[in-house]
């Protein structure tokens, strides 16, 4: 096994290095349709077993993923972090600091998530109401105050959580069972898988309590026999996407790249969180790996996954969204031995490779689809925070494949 550190251009003066690793037999969340390009963000989780470098920028200097990861953060730092909610948008956002954290222990990124949570005393905010709203946005909010949580091992940031999910006044699974997770327009949807059911997996390790993965099971399974297409081995956004409602203009499915990530992001989650032994976990893991495998059929030669993945010619530019969901999962599934790394290394460092190429020198992540409810148009100068933080949450990743690779030689 080799790895070489390799020079790519973004932008006209920025050089970014991508760490490319190569072996020797290897030749919506919850999103609402818009029209309009809004620019939205996110949250995440922690962990302190691993030991924290004496001197970070220094680590940063001789580390290219985590100095690229450190730049786009320092970009969304630079400017007024204004959230239109404190639902999903600002949830995946968060998400990917926390993940950074947990691969890094730089505490730089847990200081962010903690200060938003003490700004929110840890709390859950109901759903907003809107057409588009759904009670599986606000838990996000508690998958970041569980990442506190696991760093400081103070119980109090999660006692609002517990209550919100107890709170026969809110939507929650005690109030509204087998509704609560469906958006205000009565549909299932697949941006939720990413918001809500890796929650419950995380308050079950935390209290034992069984019945937090009754509940995700519940809606993860309720919402895959509704939208999942089994010949595809992938989801649409809900159902008004299937074929019999619509269809591509070259007649192809409408497979939304972004929408499976939501779903794919999920799962990683789910299974990071789940117990082996469970008897639940087998039936995730068989998903995981067989999204994972229609994921690597469709990527396109230049790494990126187009945003209508049935059909790449719809939008035929890059999209770095989907992207980074699926460069997030499957690095995940290499890391922790679940997909094959011969067949997905190939897969992770070509897609690393293109996220790392939409980073322009001030960190700012482009080509990431607008909010909507399908694939759609992008174009470089589309950002987004839930975006940057999708592209946060695959830096966390690949930083931990160059280390685990690194520690082998």
């Amino acid at each position: 096994m080799k790895i070489f550190i390799k020079r790519i251009f973004a932008g006209t003066a920025n050089i970014l290095f991508v760490i490319q690793i190569f072996y020797p037999q290897i030749a919506k969340a919850g999103e609402k349709p818009l029209k309009s390009n809004i620019e939205v963000s996110g949250t995440a989780i922690t962990d302190t077993l691993i030991k924290v470098p004496e001197d970070l920028s220094q680590a940063s200097k001789t580390n290219p993923v985590k100095a690229l990861a450190d730049r786009v953060r320092g970009h969304v730092n630079s400017q007024p972090l204004r959230f239109p909610n404190q639902h999903w948008v600002r949830g995946a956002y968060y998400a990917g600091l926390i993940a950074m954290y947990e691969s890094t222990s730089d505490r730089a990124y847990l200081d962010d998530c903690m200060k938003w949570g003490k700004q929110v005393s840890w709390r859950i905010k109901e759903q907003g109401g809107g057409l588009y709203e759904s009670g599986a946005y606000p838990l996000v909010c508690g998958q970041i105050w569980y990442g506190c949580y696991r760093a400081k091992k103070d119980e109090l940031m999660m006692q609002p959580t517990l209550a919100f999910l107890e709170d026969p006044k809110v939507e929650n699974p005690v109030s509204a069972p087998g509704k609560w997770y469906l958006e205000n327009t009565g549909h299932r949807f697949v941006d939720g898988l990413f918001t809500a059911p890796p929650l419950f997996v995380m308050l079950y390790q935390m209290t034992g309590d069984a019945k937090y993965v009754d509940w995700m099971d519940a809606c993860f399974w309720d919402v895959h026999k509704e939208i999942f297409d089994h010949d595809a081995g992938l989801f649409y956004r809900d159902k008004n996407s299937k074929p019999e409602i619509r269809v591509s203009k070259n007649g192809k499915k409408i497979l939304w790249s972004r929408g499976n990530g939501w779903a794919f992001g999920g799962l990683t989650r789910i299974l990071k969180h789940l117990p082996e032994h469970h008897a639940s976990y087998a039936r995730y893991k068989a998903l995981y790996i067989q999204m994972a495998e229609s994921l690597a059929m469709r990527q396109q030669a230049d790494g990126f996954w187009r945003s209508n993945l049935d059909d790449p010619e719809q939008y035929t530019m890059k999209e770095s969204s989907g992207t980074g969901f699926f460069c997030y999962g499957i690095t995940w599934g290499i890391n922790n031995g679940i997909l094959n790394r011969e067949r997905f290394l190939p897969v992770a460092r070509k897609a690393w490779t293109a996220l790392a190429s939409v980073v322009n020198e001030a960190g700012q992540v482009g080509w990431s689809q607008p909010a909507g409810g399908g694939p759609g148009k992008v174009e470089e100068a589309n950002t987004s925070k839930f975006g940057t933080g999708i592209f946060l949450l695959a830096a966390s990743e690949i930083h931990l494949l160059f280390a685990n690779e690194g520690n082998k030689q």
